[in-house]
């Protein structure tokens, strides 16, 4: 294991409810790779802070989590084009104190689409108006689904999310059904308010083919579990948050690990 030294490159994460999933990941990968670079989670006390810090520490990279993926928007110097296409933000590169915006959220949650087979003449009831949410909503949309519902209670943000994609908006789930459910809110996540509830009643449960919870931590969410129990096709976000980090990784070391060493890294992020 490298020793802390002044000579090391830093990788951190900002999320209001931080885990162990990057950290691990990154960090087995530097490992691997005989990198001397350290990769450390954050809870920042104030944004503007925290990236300024970034900024003046010379801190390569900055992953973004809820609730800041829009927020930070502001504070940085340039936007990739993965990040203004959805006007959201998780991942930061610092170049010489340039920082530059990118979105992996977008294509990990493509690849889930694509490797799941799922049928563009499905139906989707998407619950989340977030950040995230515009990366999945996004992300359907460019995989050919038209018939998706967006369930926000802030009807502000559902109503644009939904408007920007040509999908539908209601302020609730309750009654509605779909093929394809999907949970981009943190119900359900870990040491949050919500970590024991379902985004999703059992019988919308019942009567979708796939379930899709993009939140990480726990890997096994209630709606995991729940869609499992049911025999449905699971997507999780377990396997969204390897897929984004990869590409993270990728962003700051430049460095395309082999599947054998991505493979590595994930069994070590989920054995937490």
């Amino acid at each position: 294991m490298t020793l802390l030294n002044k000579d090391m490159t830093l990788c951190i994460s900002l999320s209001a409810r931080p885990s162990n999933n990057g950290t691990r990941f990154h960090n087995h990968l530097y490992e691997q790779l005989d990198l001397n670079w350290i990769y450390k989670a954050f809870a920042p006390a104030d944004l503007g802070q925290a990236i300024a810090g970034v900024r003046g520490l010379r801190i390569r990279g900055c992953a973004i989590s809820m609730p800041y993926k829009e927020d930070v928007i502001a504070l940085v110097d340039r936007m990739d084009a993965s990040a203004t296409a959805i006007d959201s933000v998780n991942t930061i590169v610092n170049d010489d104190g340039v920082l530059t915006a990118y979105n992996t959220d977008y294509s990990a949650i493509a690849q889930l689409i694509e490797k799941n087979g799922l049928d563009p003449a499905a139906t989707v009831l998407l619950r989340g108006s977030g950040g995230m949410a515009k990366a999945t909503a996004a992300a359907f949309r460019d995989a050919g689904f038209t018939a998706v519902t967006i369930a926000a209670r802030n009807e502000q943000r559902g109503r644009e999310l939904a408007g920007l994609y040509g999908f539908t908006w209601v302020a609730e789930p309750g009654g509605l059904t779909a093929d394809v459910i999907v949970n981009v809110t943190p119900i359900g996540m870990a040491q949050g308010p919500d970590e024991h509830a379902l985004p999703f009643d059992a019988g919308q449960i019942a009567a979708a083919s796939v379930v899709f919870d993009v939140v990480a931590l726990p890997a096994e969410t209630p709606l995991v579990k729940a869609g499992r129990a049911a025999g449905k096709t699971v997507i999780t976000g377990a396997e969204v948050a390897t897929r984004q980090a990869l590409e993270q990784f990728v962003l700051y070391t430049g460095i395309r690990p082999s599947a054998e060493q991505v493979r590595a890294a994930e069994a070590f992020m989920r054995a937490q």
